[in-house]
């Protein structure tokens, strides 16, 4: 297990901060403490997305930073799950 340092923003990017976490969290462990720590919407359905890779990549919300090959000072976008085709019933 080691340490990293990440930036992490919301799509808009309205919100972003530099976090260090350990290598051993999930991407989804990433999504819920953003979720928390910003009051984002919890009825959303939310991606993680690392742009500092050409093309983006969205990762694995199961995978832990390492195994989805996530390196220091990455940046990863927290994006919601937009859901085509208007409103569910």
């Amino acid at each position: 297990m080691r340490d990293i340092s990440l930036i992490l923003r919301t799509a808009d990017k309205a919100r972003k901060a530099e976090i260090t976490v350990a290598d051993t969290q999930t991407c989804g462990d990433i999504i819920q403490a953003a979720i928390d720590n910003w009051a984002l919407p919890k009825e959303t359905d939310y991606t993680v997305t690392n742009v500092s890779k050409t093309p983006p990549q969205t990762l694995n919300p199961s995978a832990s930073l390492a195994k989805a090959g996530i390196s220091a000072g990455e940046t990863l976008e927290i994006q919601p799950v937009l859901v085509a085709g208007g409103m569910r019933p």
